[in-house]
């Protein structure tokens, strides 16, 4: 794709789209709002289905498109026939070129309702789960990937997955991160709100409190650094069903880790940040991830997903799983402040070759423009 400004108006199609997404307190939201605003800069009429909490959450109508809200849980529940009616109702209120749904829930919603424009579905997310969850996931996710038009994968595996399970037409779409806002507060203000002295390293992790994110390696990691002087203090940004459980095993293990809940000061707390970790199961291109290399904070993350391709040589990869390989990792990082630094410098380089948000942009206006039925032209005239 050819690199285009930010905001910038993407020639060559200004039909209308409707963008569907599930329950979403995190990167889904993000990036759906990211979207939003890049297809309103380009011309593009957006309508967005989805609960009315991620409304309230990400304020799509403030991005300048039309919300209606379509209640699709976290999980599959009886409530999806509602769902399936409620997306019928909304696109024959206004009716659009395009639907595109966003993960695998809102994707089956919208198999089910059977639009009747071109579906695009992005897979954001692999299954993970066992047992019946993972084989009804399962089940959805080839309904998903052959009811599609064309499936879009945040990251090559996702791409492969939806190939493997039967859809006509895979291709790789990366998530950008959406740039985040300068600091309001200097780093020694960010420190203070955490009682971290000036020799003390402060750690950072944000992201959503979900079994996948697997915090309790953190957590666990963490416990261990209590014999350092001074110790580091670990803070985790996210709110998610983990939370009270994560907040047991950080009392047994007497861990100096804090869960700060939902923030919307990643800025701030990067700037404040002397390393930071993703231990998660699986990411595609994870968006803290993203915003730590940005940022220039050396990195510990989970080889898994795309987060290798994502990060390239600017951070530490490590084993998913495994407790003393993140020990190990940030041990090693605290006890090397030169290694620290060439991170910190080879994160920003990595950062730009990386799409912009605009990028993405353009790859999806062309994309609807492509899926997009012609317009009507005039009757044809004959003689008389």
């Amino acid at each position: 794709m050819v690199p285009v400004n930010a905001g910038e108006a993407q020639p060559g199609w200004s039909g209308s789209v409707a963008l569907l997404l599930a329950s979403s307190t995190g990167g889904v939201g993000q990036h759906v709002l990211s979207v939003t605003r890049g297809l309103v800069a380009s011309g593009v009429s957006v309508l967005v289905c989805g609960p009315a909490a991620v409304q309230e959450q990400f304020d799509f109508a403030g991005a300048g498109a039309r919300f209606v809200p379509v209640e699709i849980p976290a999980n599959p529940t009886p409530a999806d026939g509602r769902a399936v009616g409620a997306l019928r109702r909304a696109l024959a209120a206004t009716p659009v070129d395009v639907l595109h749904a966003h993960g695998l829930r809102a994707g089956l919603v919208a198999a089910l309702a059977r639009p009747g424009v071109p579906l695009v579905v992005t897979w954001h997310n692999a299954v993970l789960a066992g047992g019946l969850r993972g084989r009804l996931s399962r089940l959805v996710e080839r309904m998903v990937a052959r009811a599609a038009r064309t499936a879009l994968g945040a990251s090559a595996d996702l791409v492969d997955r939806a190939r493997a399970l039967g859809a006509a037409d895979a291709r790789l779409a990366p998530v950008a991160a959406p740039v985040l806002p300068q600091p309001r507060r200097r780093r020694t203000a960010v420190r203070a709100e955490f009682g971290v002295t000036a020799d003390q390293p402060l750690v950072l992790s944000v992201g959503r409190l979900h079994p996948q994110k697997r915090y309790d390696i953190l957590v666990d990691a963490a416990a261990r650094w209590r014999d350092r002087v001074p110790p580091p203090a670990v803070v985790i940004a996210g709110s998610g069903p983990s939370y009270l459980a994560l907040a047991a095993r950080i009392s047994a293990a007497r861990a100096p880790v804090t869960l700060l809940g939902h923030r919307t000061d990643v800025a701030d707390l990067l700037t404040g940040a002397d390393l930071a970790v993703v231990t998660s199961d699986w990411e595609a291109r994870q968006l803290f991830a993203q915003e730590a290399l940005r940022a220039g904070v050396p990195l510990v993350a989970t080889a898994v997903g795309g987060l290798t391709e994502l990060v390239g040589d600017a951070a530490v990869l490590v084993t998913p799983g495994d407790v003393d390989a993140v020990d190990t990792a940030v041990r090693g990082l605290l006890d090397d402040p030169q290694r620290r630094s060439d991170l910190a410098r080879r994160g920003p380089t990595q950062a730009a070759t990386w799409p912009t948000e605009a990028d993405t942009v353009a790859q999806l206006v062309a994309l609807y423009a492509e899926l997009a039925p012609a317009p009507a032209g005039p009757a044809p005239t004959g003689r008389h």
